[in-house]
């Protein structure tokens, strides 16, 4: 079998599962954006006559301890859950692309130094070092997108390195130095735009990872707190109930696994077409 048939037969089942995910993540923004729009309850009335009752026509989701809606309070808790991995991704998409820009254009001890120091973060997972910048700040919303920000900063700083390095030495670029423009604008034009090509094709896919963190940091009472509908603290909620009410932890975490594995799939689907154009 030809190559071109094998790839004729994959490309439709790449086109299903980017449709699945991108449907699934476009009723995850709306939840995110207008989750009133979505929710059926208060995500915060308690009624503690209707505790951990069962998935119905009255609670799609159930109800837990406290008798609160679990549907409601997975529709409410994407805006927090989704919009820390958002902010985290954003910010250390920006700060990885300066900081590996210039240290791409720096003299030698600085880049090898910075470039130590990012070798060394790189050399533990993503959560643990999250978890430690927690540790030091201390618990809360904020920290826990600084320190998955900071977690994920390194990987974008030697992404951006290293494309600033290879289109720093493409021919067009050359090109404009020798005609005189000057090298910061030449950096701004032809350089920049192709480092932010390339860096967020992979932010695409470190979204996912970044809700997974801040999910997990949450699970672990570092991140808000109670009452409020937040994937990873509902699903730490939940975990002792998973004999008597399972539905109290199986939906948010439902939840985070759809979010997770389809923006995974459109950041991998992203990164291939942009191979694709580059072979």
């Amino acid at each position: 079998m030809s190559a071109d048939a094998v790839h004729v037969r994959v490309r439709p089942g790449r086109t299903v599962s980017l449709t699945l995910a991108g449907a699934v993540l476009a009723v995850i923004a709306l939840a995110a954006v207008a989750p009133a729009l979505l929710a059926t309850h208060d995500p915060l009335l308690t009624d503690v006559r209707a505790t951990l009752q069962p998935p119905s026509p009255a609670h799609w989701f159930g109800t837990d301890q406290s008798g609160r809606d679990v549907y409601s309070r997975v529709v409410f808790g994407a805006g927090r859950s989704v919009g820390i991995g958002l902010l985290a991704t954003g910010l250390a998409l920006v700060i990885g692309v300066i900081a590996g820009s210039l240290a791409a254009v720096a003299p030698r001890p600085v880049d090898t130094v910075a470039m130590r120091i990012v070798d060394v973060l790189l050399a533990f997972p993503e959560f643990l070092v999250a978890l430690l910048v927690v540790a030091v700040l201390g618990p809360g919303p904020a920290n826990v997108a600084l320190a998955v920000t900071i977690a994920a900063v390194p990987v974008y700083i030697r992404l951006a390195r290293a494309q600033t390095r290879t289109l720093a030495a493409a021919e067009y670029v050359e090109a404009a130095r020798i005609s005189g423009v000057p090298t910061v604008l030449v950096h701004v034009r032809h350089v920049l735009p192709g480092v932010l090509g390339a860096v967020s094709v992979l932010a695409t896919i470190g979204v996912g990872t970044s809700i997974l963190a801040a999910a997990g940091l949450s699970f672990l009472g570092l991140g808000p707190t109670e009452p409020t509908p937040e994937w990873g603290l509902m699903l730490s909620a939940g975990r002792n109930l998973l004999l008597q009410a399972p539905w109290v932890a199986v939906f948010p975490g439902l939840a985070i696994t759809a979010t997770v594995v389809s923006v995974s799939v459109v950041g991998r689907t992203l990164r291939a077409r942009a191979e694709e154009r580059g072979t």
